[in-house]
């Protein structure tokens, strides 16, 4: 939803694409990616509705994906706990919104055909996360914005870069047996993109830490990546090649955040661990 990388994801990168599918995907992020950009700068209700959207989408795609067409019952309780975790996050209570998001998991424990009870489960805490995640960094009023357009950065020129500098260079694959497209020039070069699209982005809000920012921007790259290739394993664990056709040329929600979601968690925590619940935003930036 908020990749704005026309040709990104390299599952397809061995074969051409059409113009007409190639004119989608542009049309989706020309369309996305501002969007995204402008509910961040605005941030209070705009931002938390984006996300809450966000994660009840990728929420209904890991459903279909895990659980099937007929477990879809499920999806009302999940998305209850996801819509009462994002009210409590706007109110400011990031705590309460965790208990509900517990209390949601456990009841899709208990409700959830025992061969995919796991699968359910972490189904919640996924979609949950990638509600959770942002809208902390954002809350801060000083530096939330400058987090969420550092995270976008990152995410989006690794993307970019990593598409690419594996088409054009190939060589070894990075993890054939989950994602076969995808080569470690193209891991490289978009992790050496995304320190050098962080930092630019860092300057540009007054962060003149340039070591730790180069620092960040390479743990949260590598990480966007392994985001990128956990789905793409869930996904040919249960035989499918994307999570849905929602967004046109782009596949499903969940293939759009897969990355995001990974480096928006994992700069939540070490935002958390250096400032606390009051100001993630300062304790990822801030050094």
């Amino acid at each position: 939803m908020v990749d704005s990388n026309p040709v990104s994801r390299s599952n397809d990168a061995g074969k051409p694409l059409s113009a007409s599918n190639l004119a989608l995907r542009v049309a989706s992020a020309v369309f996305l990616a501002p969007v995204a950009l402008l509910t961040a700068y605005y941030g209070s209700w705009p931002f938390i509705l984006f996300w809450g959207v966000a994660a009840l989408a990728v929420l209904w795609e890991w459903l279909e994906l895990v659980a099937g067409k007929s477990h879809r019952p499920l999806f009302l309780s999940c998305a209850g706990a996801i819509a009462a975790a994002g009210f409590l996050v706007w109110v400011d209570r990031p705590i309460s919104a965790l208990l509900m998001l517990g209390l949601g998991a456990l009841a899709a424990a208990i409700f959830s055909p025992s061969t995919r009870r796991l699968w359910v489960t972490l189904g919640l805490g996924y979609a949950g996360a990638l509600l959770l995640a942002p809208t902390l960094l954002r809350h801060d009023a000083a530096y939330g914005f400058a987090v969420i357009a550092l995270l976008f950065a990152i995410v989006w020129t690794t993307d970019v870069c990593g598409y690419f500098a594996g088409r054009a260079v190939g060589g070894p694959k990075l993890m054939p047996a989950v994602s076969p497209k995808k080569t470690w020039s193209g891991a490289i070069a978009g992790t050496a993109g995304a320190m050098i699209a962080a930092l630019l982005v860092a300057r540009l809000f007054g962060s003149s830490n340039t070591l730790a920012i180069l620092g960040i921007a390479f743990v949260l790259s590598v990480l966007a990546q392994f985001g990128d290739l956990f789905e793409s394993w869930v996904k040919r664990r249960f035989g499918a090649k994307d999570s849905s056709r929602l967004i046109p040329g782009h596949g499903g929600v969940m293939d759009r955040l897969d990355g995001f979601w990974a480096a928006a968690v994992a700069g939540c925590l070490i935002g958390l661990m250096r400032g606390g619940l009051d100001g993630p935003a300062r304790g990822l930036l801030v050094w």
